[in-house]
C-alpha cells in the first residue's frame, strides 16, 4: 500500500519519530455446552498458537519493510499465546528464533501480540481477543500492515489506535512532529474492508492521536455458532441467542456494559 507521504524531509541525522499502531481484535462465538467450550478453546489454541502468530508477525515485518532482529514466543497452559519481535529499518545480519518464547525485536521498534481466549459457562458466550502492537522508528510505517492484520484474525470487532510520538529535526533545525498526512485510520483501509465494517472515529489531531472502532455490518448467526447450525434451532432459542450475541458485540464495540 502506498502511503501519502509528502516530499521526503531533509533530516539532520536519524528520523526519531515513533509511529505506534495498537489493536484490540475480537472474535465472538456461542458455545453453550462444556464440550463446545472446550472444543472452542482447543480450536483457538491451534489456530492462533505461537507458531502461527510468529508467521503473521513475520509477514507484518516484511510488509512494513523491517528486518527482524530477535523473536521470543510462548504458548500458555491452559490457553493463549504471546509473540514479541524486535525489528529494524536496516539489515542487521541477526535473526534469532528461540524455541520457548516469541519476541521479535526491531532496532528501537517492535511487534507484539498476546491472545486471550475465554468462555463463560453461564451464558454460552466465548470470545477470542488479540492485543497487537506495532511500533516503528524511522521512515517505515506500521500503517502498511493494517489490512493484513485485520484479515489475519478474522475479526468481528477491531479497536485501533495510531499515534506518532516524539519529533525529528530537518537540516535547518526545525522540529517535525509528524512526517506524513493523515486524517483518519480509515484512510489506510482497503475498500473491501471499509465495505464490510461499520466504523467510528475519535481523533485528537493536535496530539497526532487517531482512534477507530469497527464492527462487521452483516450478522449471520451461523458464523457465530460453534458446533451447531442455526437451522437446527427452534425460533425462540434462535432469537434469544441472536440478541445475546448482538448485545455482546455492541458492548465490546462501545467498551461498556449496556443497561437493561
Amino acid at each position: 500500500m502506498t502511503l501519502p507521504y509528502p516530499s521526503k524531509l531533509k533530516l539532520q541525522g536519524f528520523n526519531n519519530l515513533t509511529k505506534s499502531l495498537s489493536f484490540n481484535i475480537y472474535d465472538i462465538c456461542y458455545a453453550v455446552t462444556h464440550e463446545q467450550r472446550s472444543a472452542y478453546i482447543e480450536y483457538i489454541n491451534q489456530a492462533y498458537n505461537a507458531d502461527r502468530l510468529t508467521l503473521i508477525l513475520t509477514e507484518v515485518a516484511q510488509i512494513v519493510g523491517a528486518n527482524i532482529l530477535n523473536v521470543a514466543r510462548q504458548d500458555y497452559d491452559p490457553q493463549g499465546a504471546s509473540v514479541t519481535m524486535l525489528i529494524s529499518e536496516q539489515p542487521s545480519g541477526c535473526h534469532t528464533l528461540t524455541s520457548d518464547a516469541v519476541v521479535a525485536h526491531l532496532d528501537k521498534s517492535h511487534i507484539t501480540v498476546h491472545t486471550y481466549p475465554e468462555t463463560h459457562p453461564h451464558n454460552g458466550i466465548a470470545t477470542f481477543r488479540a492485543d497487537i502492537d506495532v511500533a516503528t522508528c524511522g521512515v517505515i510505517s506500521p500503517l502498511k500492515a493494517l489490512n493484513h492484520l485485520i484479515e489475519s484474525f478474522e475479526s468481528d470487532i477491531v479497536v485501533t489506535d495510531y499515534r506518532v510520538r516524539g519529533f525529528t529535526r530537518d537540516v535547518k533545525g526545525k522540529k517535525h512532529y509528524i512526517d506524513h498526512k493523515i486524517n483518519s485510520i480509515q484512510d489506510y483501509l482497503a475498500k473491501r474492508i471499509r465495505q464490510r465494517y461499520e466504523m467510528f472515529d475519535v481523533n485528537v489531531y493536535q496530539e497526532n492521536l487517531f482512534h477507530t472502532k469497527m464492527h462487521l455490518k452483516e450478522f449471520d448467526l451461523d458464523n457465530y455458532l460453534f458446533g451447531e447450525k442455526a437451522a437446527n434451532l427452534a425460533p425462540r432459542p434462535r432469537l434469544r441467542i441472536e440478541n445475546q450475541l448482538k448485545r455482546e458485540i455492541q458492548e465490546l464495540f462501545h467498551g461498556r456494559n449496556l443497561v437493561d
